[in-house]
């Protein structure tokens, strides 16, 4: 990770700190002591006050934080994560409170509480705010990730065949995807048939059948940042609700994303998807219509009916309508989208959503 990267980004931490009066946060979330240190190993914490942001790991990655961390200080641990907190807290003599991550486990939390002796209290998103508006490089590179995700799925499109299993179907996809140099950023969702009405449906041993239809969610991870992508195809000839179905998801979507722009309500995008769908006496999706996108899945922001506040410059967000009618069918169509200062940029364009049928 470049170090001028990660100093911007703690400066911007560090602003956010002040503005608390907080002079030493204990950051316990993974994707968050990657952000604030280049650290992409495992089981470490990282520790930012006024002055130095310091790197708590065991000797499995020293090596690798030594590679990845050029702009912190590097601690290894033998004890507890939580007692190697205390030992570098009883060091720092100006700290006298001690604040951890709201998203931190009850269980870390009591265990540093008993460890250190200053004064602990809890905050949430101090650095998921900052994540949310993406710098130049992790547009790329989940730009990068919805590349791949398209490729990989060009790949598998040829074994969508009748007689595959949702199983099989998914186990090729995710081989497709480490072929192309990359890792899944969450578990693929293949479904056929009626198994589309559940949004999160497990691949099964269901056959593919001669006319049926496929549901594909699925993401790839790069460089640590995440692609999410969601399409839906049909074998044989569809029936003519399952066009209509689809074509009405799809106008949803447009919807939504003409909406997108820095300084719009983020629950007004929401609605104008949602409204297209009840306009054309379908049955609403009870989930989301998107969320943020970045080292993890799922982030800030998150687009449903009860969200506050404004989209901003430099979100990347997911808009996922769907229609789900239990035992029947179910429609869903995910794409990355950049929010910017003028409207918005398609992430996953290399994804086409066409053909809808396949042979």
């Amino acid at each position: 990770m470049d170090s001028r990267v990660i100093k911007k980004r703690i400066k911007a931490i560090r602003r956010r700190l002040n503005e608390k009066k907080i002079n030493c946060l204990i950051v316990t979330k993974p994707a968050n002591v990657t952000y604030t240190t280049g650290f992409s190993g495992d089981d470490s914490w990282a520790v930012i006050t006024k002055g130095r942001v310091y790197l708590l790991t065991d000797s499995r990655y020293i090596e690798q934080a030594q590679k990845e961390c050029s702009s912190c200080t590097i601690i290894q641990r033998t004890d507890s994560l939580a007692k190697a907190v205390a030992k570098l807290v009883k060091k720092l003599k100006s700290v006298r409170t001690v604040t951890v991550e709201k998203s931190t486990s009850l269980a870390d939390f009591e265990a540093v509480k008993k460890s250190v002796k200053a004064r602990l209290k809890s905050v949430a998103n101090i650095i998921e705010s900052v994540r949310s508006s993406k710098d130049s490089s992790e547009v790329a590179a989940i730009k990068t990730a919805g590349s791949i995700a398209a490729q990989a799925l060009k790949q598998t499109r040829r074994y969508m065949k009748p007689g595959v299993t949702e199983n099989e179907l998914a186990g090729m996809l995710d081989f497709q995807i480490r072929k192309l140099g990359a890792t899944n950023s969450f578990d693929t969702i293949v479904a056929f048939g009626p198994n589309a009405s559940r949004p999160h449906h497990q691949p099964g041993k269901r056959k593919l059948k001669q006319k049926d239809t496929v549901l594909i969610d699925f993401g790839v991870k790069y460089k640590g940042y995440c692609s999410d992508i969601t399409r839906c195809f049909a074998v044989g000839r569809p029936t003519t609700f399952y066009k209509k179905v689809y074509d009405v998801v799809q106008q949803a979507q447009t919807a939504a994303i003409k909406k997108i722009k820095a300084g719009v309500k983020i629950n007004d995008v929401d609605a104008a998807a949602r409204k297209v769908i009840d306009e054309s006496d379908l049955p609403v999706y009870g989930h989301g219509t998107g969320h943020g996108l970045g080292l993890e899945i799922h982030e800030l922001p998150f687009l449903k009916a009860e969200s506050k506040g404004k989209l901003k410059a430099g979100e990347v967000i997911t808009i996922e309508p769907g229609v789900y009618i239990p035992g029947k069918l179910g429609v869903r169509i995910e794409d990355d989208i950049l929010v910017t200062e003028t409207g918005s940029k398609l992430l996953t364009r290399n994804c086409s959503h066409l053909p809808l049928l396949t042979n």
